[in-house]
């Protein structure tokens, strides 16, 4: 029958495929109860689309990791064998565990989008770039990388791609993560994205998905029951005629227009159900059940059908009709399966409503998730068990056949559970820690004996928690306290007690006693692991390293963590032994053919490498390891773009930095894990302090100080700095102390004081020296001045000799401070940081000024101006301005030379620096895309704006566009980002 009303319904979705069509990426949530006909809203709005990506979450695989993402993007995870519409697409035997994690599947989703609209060609080989849509003649440069209307894979020119998720109550979580993760990177892409939910609250659903489609710019599509003038056209449309108005309106009232509750009774009572609705002292008849209809049509349906729709049922909500037809052999009599064939089956179960099917389609599915619960629950124990049997010999995919052997198996079955924990181990060994989680679940419910399944319990919650995928933590840790005392059970619950520092290092403690790391060394190994977690929670740099270091000893491959080695690196920096660390390490290959164990001693290289000066080679590594870790767990993915951040604001890269840092909070959101970034939230908050941002410094500084109400000492310390550095851009001293004050007292309990890692006792004594408090200004300064001598760290030197002479100079005595400032200045010869080296000249300028000598104050203060410009530093910009007026010198240069941010890349937003840069440096759209994980279609966007902004028609010119802008050397050394 025709759909019938939702004519409003309609025009809003049209609305935005129109703005999904002009290159403005459209989210859509389309949300009512059960049966109010949000699908078939959806398949009528879609009908004449011809690319549609369609996925479905079904309430019995909510649990099945990735398994609406396969659905999605097809058996070959392309999108390549996702179909034309809702209820088509391809699924795959995979079950997921190509992908390491939720980022890595939204990447390849995302990529999967490029694909199906064409984009990434021409402009990466032509040397010209796709404009955008505000830029002049913008069609003629299109034309090179518009795919052909009938190339394979992609859809026509202004055609936008819809991408749906129906039922997302009951999606698995990691498809709802990966789906958010590639929806965030939707910037100027010809894509709609429609998520179909009964209620925007669903705890089920992920906060970050919630957020995203019931944002003010999503478009809500709530739908409610048919009136009764709908409901009437509904019951002619069924061939129940005569529906008066009144009878429309009791119907409407006895059903809220519910359409599904509509056709069931229609169909249930057909003509019948006019005289009820024409007696009002008669209580119309409510629906049956919804299983008693299927099993209804089920009855009515021929032995092979039946077989074939049950055999659809245990293989899932969809199938192919060979694998369905071979597992319901063990359904039918010889007589019978030689009388029938599968298409007459098929043929049969699709006319009455049983399956779908669509021309060009392999796959054969339920029409919805209620048919097959209704149709497998049906199913008695003896022949359920049998079906699964023959599916097991029927799949392909080992997780499968296990997964079938295990709901066929009556009882605890040892043989079978070993075989399940022997596959989620090999899945945890890989970093599928979510199908890890799923086989070993299933080991355990078979295990035969109490012991055996705690054991698989507890790993199984080790690898949900990697997956991130633990809701409820006191839950877990509540239900896991009650088995029997043992190491796995106290490592365990120390680590997902690592909020609370004491108990979570009693409880390793006491799992370190239990264990015998001879005998079982990934235990010991995994113990070890999170004792150097702990020890770094805590700033311990040695017993980071030491606990680390035995980590790695025991099990290398097997620690239950891809940070062990980094961990290790940067405890032996924090206690004092950055180079010898760095000179003892192996060569390293290149990011992109590194194994996972050195892409890790890359990214702890590359950190080491910032914390000892070598700002250039920080960020080489450093990038090298952020652009080939895409495969990587979330948790690695955020720290190696917040070290890479952090090394681009020590190199004067602030755009850059900016871009990461947003990055970094972006990934770790995505996974509901923003503890892990409170260092980045920091970093943030630096970065746009200095730029004069202070709302955004405040936003993120406010963030940072919630995490260390817990105690611990690093949020503590990041939350101080983040505050410290915004009150000293914005030149109060009072809050810096304010900031800075607690520090003091958790120095003792960790290596917050080391040269190089995270400075702040130069903030605090030209703090104390600015309010006039001398003593307290040395003790702040005198043993980082001392530990910054015995290292012979010259970036550490220069910031203590910039405090040291402006303490001097609050003083009044003008030969130290003298001495202190041209201190700084020889260490400035070896300093890369263009920022620090600037500041300095700063103050010492200010303090030639005030003793007089304003010349060579002019000298000083132009030299802090030239570099302060070129960072964009508005506010230590504008104190500079007022020290050269002060002098009567007034700034040097063109008008055009003295405001900041006026000429070349300083006009691109961060996000079109970042994608210049990496264009510039000879990467393609599509390499770029995948680098800072958003569409290709936004870099073209990107680089639209780009070529105007900077007058360049090129990537060769826009390449020699970039070199003429960066910032410049310091004395003696290469400019940041520069080879060496």
């Amino acid at each position: 029958m025709e759909f019938v009303g939702r004519t409003d319904s309609l025009a809003l979705l049209a609305a935005a495929r129109e703005r999904a069509r002009a290159g403005h990426p459209q989210r859509v949530l389309v949300e009512g109860p059960a049966g109010i006909g949000k699908t078939a809203l959806v398949r009528r709005f879609l009908r004449d689309d011809t690319h549609v990506l369609y996925g479905a979450g079904e309430e019995a695989e909510s649990e099945l990791a990735f398994g609406v993402l396969e659905q999605l993007l097809g058996r070959d995870g392309t999108g390549a064998g996702a179909g034309s519409g809702p209820g088509t697409g391809t699924g795959t035997e995979a079950g997921g565990r190509r992908w390491a994690d939720a980022h890595a599947a939204g990447a390849a989703l995302l990529e999967a989008l490029d694909e199906a609209q064409g984009a990434g060609g021409a402009p990466d080989s032509d040397d010209r770039v796709t404009r955008g849509p505000d830029t002049p003649n913008a069609s003629a440069l299109d034309a090179p990388s518009t795919p052909a209307p009938d190339a394979p894979g992609t859809s026509a020119p202004d055609t936008p791609i819809a991408l749906v998720l129906d039922d997302a109550q009951w999606a698995d979580h990691l498809s709802l993560q990966a789906l958010t993760f590639a929806v965030r990177r939707l910037r100027a892409d010809r894509v709609l994205v429609l998520v179909v939910v009964r209620d925007a609250e669903d705890p089920w659903l992920a906060e970050g998905l919630r957020r995203l489609f019931t944002a003010d710019d999503a478009v809500r599509v709530r739908l409610d029951g048919l009136g009764p003038v709908e409901l009437a056209e509904l019951g002619g449309g069924m061939g129940v005629r005569g529906l008066t108005a009144q009878a429309a309106a009791r119907l409407h009232a006895h059903t809220a227009g519910n359409p599904l509750h509509v056709k069931a009774l229609l169909e249930q009572e057909g003509a019948g159900l006019l005289e009820a609705l024409g007696e009002p002292g008669v209580t119309p008849p409510a629906p049956k059940s919804f299983t008693a209809l299927v099993l209804a049509k089920l009855a009515a349906c021929s032995p092979a059908a039946d077989a074939l729709v049950c055999a659809a049922a245990v293989l899932g909500t969809h199938c192919t009709p060979a694998d369905a037809w071979e597992v319901a052999g063990a359904d039918l009599l010889d007589e019978e399966r030689r009388a029938a064939d599968v298409l007459t089956a098929l043929e049969e179960a699709v006319h009455t409503g049983l399956l779908t099917e669509a021309p060009g389609d392999p796959v054969i599915r339920f029409p919805h998730p209620l048919v097959h619960a209704a149709v497998y629950h049906q199913l008695g124990p003896s022949r359920r068990a049998a079906l699964h049997l023959s599916a097991a010999r029927t799949v392909r995919d080992q997780a499968h056949r296990l997964r079938h052997r295990a709901l066929a198996a009556a009882g605890p079955d040892p043989e079978l559970a070993a075989e399940l924990a022997a596959l989620g181990r090999k899945f945890a060994a890989e970093g599928a820690w979510a199908n890890a989680a799923g086989q070993l679940t299933a080991a355990a419910r078979l295990g035969p004996e109490p012991a055996v399944y705690e054991q698989y319990t507890l790993e199984a919650v080790e690898c949900a928690l990697l997956a991130g995928d633990v809701p409820d933590m006191g839950e877990v840790a509540q239900r896991i306290a009650q088995f029997t005392p043992g190491g796995w059970r106290s490592y365990l619950l120390g680590r997902l007690s690592l909020y609370d520092l004491d108990r979570a290092e009693a409880l390793l403690t006491d799992a370190w006693h239990r264990c015998d790391p001879a005998a079982e060394p990934v235990l010991g190994a995994r113990i070890a692991g999170q004792f150097a977690a702990l020890h770094g929670s805590m700033s311990h740099g040695a017993e980071m390293a030491e606990w680390a270091d035995l980590a790695i000893r025991l099990a290398p491959d097997d620690t239950a963590t891809d940070m062990i080695r980094v961990l290790r690196l940067n405890g032996l920096a924090m206690s004092g032994r950055a180079p010898q660390t760095l000179a003892a390490l192996a060569p390293l290959p290149d990011p992109a053919l590194a194994t996972p164990a050195q892409l890790e001693e890359l990214l702890g290289r590359g950190t080491l490498r910032e914390w000892t000066g070598d700002l250039t080679g920080a960020v080489r590594d450093l990038g090298g390891v952020f652009g080939a870790c895409h495969g990587r767990a979330a948790s690695f993915r955020v720290v190696a773009a917040t070290a890479l951040a952090s090394a681009e604001y020590r190199a004067g890269r602030w755009d850059d930095a900016i871009v990461h840092t947003d990055l970094a909070l972006s990934l770790a959101a995505d996974t509901d894990q923003p503890h892990i970034a409170l260092y980045c939230r920091m970093l943030a908050a630096q970065v746009h302090a200095v730029r004069g941002a202070f709302a955004k410094a405040q936003a993120h500084a406010r963030v940072a100080r919630v995490y260390a109400a817990g105690g611990h000492v690093n949020p503590a310390l990041w939350a101080a700095l983040a505050e410290a550095h915004l009150a000293r851009a914005q030149g109060r001293p009072e809050d810096v102390l304010a900031a800075l004050g607690p520090l003091l007292a958790l120095a003792p309990r960790g290596d917050l004081e080391e040269p190089g890692t995270v400075p702040w006792a130069d903030l605090l004594a030209e703090a104390w020296a600015a309010l006039g408090d001398e003593k307290r200004a040395v003790q702040a300064l005198a043993p980082y001045e001392v530990l910054a001598t015995q290292r012979g760290h010259h970036g550490a030197l220069l910031v203590a000799a910039r405090a040291r002479g402006t303490l001097e100079a609050a003083r009044g005595d003008t030969v130290a401070a003298e001495r202190a400032f041209r201190s700084g200045l020889k260490h400035a010869a070896h300093v890369e940081a263009p920022f620090d080296r600037a500041l300095l000249h700063l103050a010492y300028g200010g303090f030639l000024r005030r003793a007089g000598r304003r010349t060579r104050a002019g000298e000083q203060l132009r030299t802090a101006r030239d570099l302060l410009v070129r960072l964009d530093a508005p506010p230590d910009l504008g104190r500079c301005e007022r020290e050269l007026a002060a002098c009567g010198l007034g700034p040097a240069g063109s008008a055009s030379e003295r405001e900041p941010r006026t000429r070349g890349a300083a006009l691109l937003t961060p996000q079109e620096l970042a994608v210049a840069r990496l264009v510039a440096s000879g990467l393609t759209n599509r390499q770029v895309a995948r680098e800072l994980v958003i569409s290709v279609k936004t870099v073209e966007y990107h680089l639209g704006r780009i070529f105007p902004k900077l007058g360049v028609d090129s990537r060769t010119r826009l390449t020699a566009a970039l070199a003429a802008d960066e910032p410049g050397p310091g004395p003696g050394r290469p400019g940041p980002g520069r080879a060496p």
